[in-house]
Formats: structure tokens, C-alpha cells, sequence
């Protein structure tokens, strides 16, 4: 794991040689109020990761607390000057002055070196900004071809308005980004108890139809083989934002843990939990099955940023910000 921890350069540098802790290093902007803050993020990435930042500001000597404003991040490609992804930050623990931001990589993304940049402004609306290199190395990812037969195939070719309707509602909460939503810190577990992965995040997949065409299309999650019955866990805590049965994943739940970050789980046999449901980390939330367009019983895990699919080990190895 490459994390490191940035403690920029602005118009002055302080750092406290005498800490018993690197994690009391800070930065002072002298521009506008005082800000003292440290900087976490990722330095090395890949495909399907995210870019993420969290900004802990310092209480100023007298022990007031600053807070910059309009704070956002934006990750920049040094070779074209394009950008993959923005967003701002969101102040996610008030009393000790915790903001956080994430930005997903496409699994699709090319490898290559980016700057990410944060920027603020001061009391005086003047704005100031830091900037993080970010590599991100190449990845590869699996290909396979999966049959249908003609269950699934008229599963998968389904164009009817109840359909439809169901994609545009999950879309329409994954890509809600509710800036109060702060339910969990801590880094996510897997959703039940086996090591059998079926299929992998980022398969490039080719579905074949009982009919002789096919069709291509990306795996967002993961995919483990266990038995239907098998309970079903909550990564992390959150809130329960949908729990419904759906024409394509079957019994299906998604719950909501911080702004734009959501863990879906598909193909349930049945649901525990229901929505507007707050649960903890561990709380079963229904039993796997093979519900909707699956060949065998099975569990899909999923985790959504912005809208976009991540790669679901990336949160079991790397904490977003310090609890």
C-alpha cells in the first residue's frame, strides 16, 4: 500500500520536528485565516480504484477552528491537461474539522501520471491550491464468455417500461450525492463468508444468447459462489436506500454509507432489511440466491461512487479518512 502523507509547501511550512507522531504534522496557509492542515491520499492507483483526499484541518494556536471554504478536488492527466473526474470535498467529522473527497478511475482508465488538484478559498474569498502527484500503473482484467439460455436471454434482451423504470430509479439514487450522509469510517468487510469468487470486478464479459447473437458488457462487482440461503452481511454501516425485487439482479438491496458512496447487493433469495432501514457493519441484510439474470445461486457485491463502479476490494485494504 502506498499512502502517503502530504504536507505541502504554501507560503509557510511548519512542522513539529518534536511530535511523537507524524499524524500531528501541519500546514499553514497564511493567506486569509490560518489554516493548518494534512493532507491523506493514495499516491499510486489503479484502474477501478479511486482518487481520494482527506483534508484534517489544525485548531489555530488561540484553539479556534477554521474552516476553509469551498473546498474541491480535481484530477488532472499532466500529459493532455484533461480530467477524469471532479468533485468537492465534504465535511464529514465537524467537531475535529474532517472533510473528504473521492473521484472513481474507470476501470477503462489508461495508465499514466495525474496531479490532483485541491483547492479552497479563505474568509477573504481569496482561493488558494495544493497539488498531489498520482500515478496510476496499468491493470488487466479477465474475459469471458458467459451462455444464457432462454430464461436469462429474455432476462437480459428485456426492453419493457418496468424495466426501464427500475434502471432509471437505481440511477437516480446512485448518483445522489447527499453531502450529510456520514455513516461510516472504518474499512468495509466482505459480505459473507467464502472465498469463492465466481467472477471478478472489471470481467469484460460477452453474453451469449440461447437466440445466437451476443452482446458485450463490463462486470461491476464481484461475484461469490456460495449456496442460496447464505447470509448476506452489510459491508459497512449505513443507511438502506433501496430494497426492492428487480427484473435484471433479482432481490436487491443498496445502502448508502458516505456522499456519493454506495455497496449494492444482488440476486438475494430474500431481504431482512427494508428501506430507510439504518444498519451496522456485519448486520445481515438478507440470504443469497439466484434471483433475476443469474446461471446458479450466488451473491453480487458492488460499490458505486458518484454513480460510477469501483473496484469493492479497494475499501477492504484502505481507510477514506482517519476515524
Amino acid at each position: 500500500m502506498h499512502l502517503k502523507r502530504s504536507f505541502k509547501k504554501s507560503v509557510a511550512f511548519i512542522l513539529l520536528a518534536l511530535s511523537i507522531s507524524f499524524c500531528s504534522a501541519r500546514i499553514r496557509v497564511s493567506k486569509g485565516p490560518e489554516f493548518y492542515f494534512m493532507a491523506d491520499y493514495k499516491e499510486i492507483s489503479a484502474p477501478g480504484d479511486i482518487v481520494y483526499l482527506s483534508i484534517s484541518i489544525g485548531k489555530l494556536p488561540d484553539g479556534t477552528l477554521k474552516l476553509p471554504g469551498s473546498p474541491h478536488m480535481k484530477l488532472i492527466r499532466n500529459s493532455t491537461g484533461k480530467s477524469p473526474g471532479e468533485t468537492d470535498l465534504f465535511l464529514v467529522k465537524k467537531d475535529s474539522g474532517v472533510f473528504y473527497g473521492a473521484i472513481p478511475l474507470s476501470s477503462w482508465l489508461e495508465k499514466g501520471n495525474f496531479t490532483l488538484v485541491y483547492t479552497y478559498s479563505d474568509s477573504n474569498g481569496a482561493t488558494h491550491s495544493e497539488n498531489y502527484n498520482i500515478t496510476v500503473n496499468p491493470k488487466e482484467f479477465l474475459n469471458e464468455d458467459i451462455p444464457l439460455n432462454a430464461t436469462n436471454t429474455a432476462i437480459r434482451t428485456d426492453t419493457s417500461s418496468t424495466k426501464v423504470a427500475q434502471i432509471d430509479r437505481l440511477n437516480e439514487v446512485l448518483f445522489t450525492v447527499n453531502s450529510n450522509a456520514n455513516y461510516y469510517e472504518g474499512l468495509f468487510i466482505q459480505p459473507v463468508d467464502t472465498t469463492r469468487r465466481t467472477s471478478f470486478f472489471g470481467d469484460r464479459r460477452t453474453y451469449v444468447y440461447n437466440t445466437g447473437t451476443r452482446s458485450v458488457s463490463e462486470h461491476y462487482g464481484i461475484d461469490f459462489g456460495v449456496p442460496t440461503g447464505t447470509p448476506v452481511k452489510a459491508c459497512g454501516s449505513g443507511k438502506v436506500v433501496l430494497a426492492e425485487n428487480r427484473v435484471s439482479t433479482g432481490w436487491s438491496i443498496v445502502i448508502e454509507h458516505l456522499p456519493g458512496l454506495y455497496s449494492l447487493y444482488y440476486h438475494m433469495d430474500s431481504l431482512i432489511a427494508s428501506e430507510g432501514d439504518i444498519v451496522k457493519q456485519g448486520d445481515v441484510i438478507g440470504k443469497s440466491g439466484a434471483t433475476g439474470l443469474a446461471t446458479g445461486p450466488h451473491l453480487h457485491w458492488e460499490i458505486r461512487l458518484n454513480g460510477s463502479a469501483v473496484n469493492p476490494d479497494f475499501f477492504k485494504e484502505n481507510l477514506l479518512f482517519r476515524p
